[in-house]
């Protein structure tokens, strides 16, 4: 063999080797790099795979409270109502609900009788005085109330509020009552026990959460 051939022989070997060489070359550096999933982002970005989003939603905690409705409380009044609580922990709005209807009931029927003494434990000094006064107008005309409370149709509390120590809540009363005034004598001179009448009072109850007893007081009535 010529040395022309060799030349032309290791010329042509040299050529297929730098084609070979290009194709392994270049997939061996193509299978350095993991394959990429189908929805994969490309790297450096913050975009997520869809299934990714998926789980994050499903585990995502929740944000929004479910809000607590208690019957007899507007949503206006709920704050204070919160505030006494927290300050009190035994403070129960459901139980004090059903003790103001008692207290409302005890105190027409102290008011109605004349009783004072219940009226001065019941009510604060300025709405024992008020009642103290009509029932004196009653006795100075010689008069008696014969009035029942025939029922409660409903009790709401109107608002609350903390002051300082000093709580303060107001209920909203609607009730049927019937009225019958009677003279010296024992006759009728108004209404009828036959016909209710539908009243509605506004009455504002208070307690001193310092004070060592539980009770609380009247301090103030409204008309509703």
């Amino acid at each position: 063999m010529g040395i022309i051939e060799i030349v032309i022989l290791a010329m042509v070997a040299a050529f297929l080797g730098l084609r070979l060489y290009s194709v392994l070359g270049q997939r061996a550096e193509q299978e350095e790099e993991p394959p990429r999933a189908r929805f994969e982002a490309p790297e450096h970005t913050n975009e997520r795979k869809p299934e990714e989003q998926r789980v994050t939603a499903a585990v995502a905690p929740q944000t929004v409270v479910p809000k607590v409705v208690v019957p007899g409380i507007a949503p206006a009044v709920e704050i204070g109502v919160r505030e006494i609580a927290a300050a009190d922990r035994g403070f129960d709005i459901l139980g004090f609900l059903e003790g103001s209807k008692g207290a409302y009931a005890m105190v027409l029927e102290a008011f109605w009788e004349g009783d004072r003494e219940t009226l001065r434990q019941l009510c604060d000094d300025d709405v024992y005085e008020g009642f103290d006064a009509a029932i004196s107008a009653r006795e100075a005309a010689g008069e008696v109330v014969d009035n029942k409370l025939i029922r409660i149709e409903d009790a709401l509390i109107h608002s609350a509020d903390l002051d300082g120590r000093m709580a303060r809540v107001a209920v909203r009363f609607v009730a049927d009552i019937a009225t019958v005034t009677r003279d010296k004598d024992g006759n009728m001179i108004g209404g009828s026990l036959d016909d209710a009448v539908e009243s509605r009072d506004i009455w504002t109850f208070s307690r001193d959460l310092g004070a060592a007893g539980p009770d609380w007081i009247l301090d103030e009535t409204d008309a509703g």
